[in-house]
């Protein structure tokens, strides 16, 4: 092995659940997720000897090669987009520290937000990547990085409670 593949075999390891994390949280299908991020290292791997770590850390460029997979993918499957998610068959995704599950509330809730505030959010709690790396990834300030994740979690708290709410007040009528 040469040093290329051995550095290109330390990023894919040290990443790999850092880009799933990332996708699953955007397609929230397991299968497709797993689909996606071997593409997203794919492409990575023909363009290694091309990566620039003055340009972009490791995390962002691949998280940026992920980004442009998935929207590449959504174009080429817009009947995705207008079909309902199946809150019954909820994907769980796990990773090699812990396991997550997204609630049929925390879905509906994420649905109700923009494009734009469901794809910051990915980026921060699926890519784990920090404010100032999402800000060079979106081409956006870090204010409005940092904006656009206080509004949006705002947003989140006050759909759920309004979810929790009403089944609360539905359980009591009962």
């Amino acid at each position: 092995m040469n040093r290329g593949q051995s550095d290109f075999a330390r990023v894919y390891a040290e990443h790999v659940w850092r880009v799933y994390g990332f996708l699953a949280y955007r397609v929230r299908d397991r299968e497709l997720a797993e689909d996606l991020t071997q593409i997203t290292f794919e492409r990575a791997l023909r363009a290694w000897s091309r990566f620039d770590p003055r340009r972009a850390s490791e995390s962002t460029w691949l998280l940026t090669i992920a980004r442009n997979l998935l929207v590449d993918h959504h174009r080429r499957d817009r009947s995705s987009r207008h079909q309902p998610v199946d809150e019954q068959l909820l994907p769980t995704v796990e990773g090699p520290e812990e396991r997550f599950s997204a609630s049929p509330e925390l879905i509906e809730a994420l649905a109700q937000l923009s494009e734009r505030e469901r794809e910051v959010l990915a980026l921060r709690f699926g890519g784990d990547l920090t404010g100032p790396e999402i800000a060079a990834m979106l081409d956006l300030s870090l204010a409005n990085v940092q904006q656009i994740l206080s509004r949006s979690l705002r947003k989140l708290r006050a759909l759920l409670e309004t979810t929790s709410l009403g089944s609360q007040t539905v359980g009591a009528r009962t």
